[in-house]
């Protein structure tokens, strides 16, 4: 796969937690656990499960960090 993201990062797929509309994918990497949220209708297109290896794209212009 061809990608012009350069944030990428390969890791296995621990969890999948689905409703009707969006799906919380857990994913284990060599950097840690990273969580994406993506729509139910891509996790079926993609046939995404538990103990899938999958690429992490990270693409972002700004990312915020907040001390409470």
């Amino acid at each position: 796969m061809a990608a012009s993201i350069r944030n990428q990062l390969v890791g296995k797929i621990k969890s999948v937690t689905s409703d009707k509309v969006m799906s919380e994918i857990l994913v284990e990497t060599a950097a840690g656990p990273i969580t994406s949220v993506i729509t139910t209708n891509s996790v079926k297109s993609l046939k995404l499960k538990k103990g899938d290896q999958v690429v992490i794209l990270v693409k972002a212009t700004n990312v915020s960090l907040a001390k409470s």
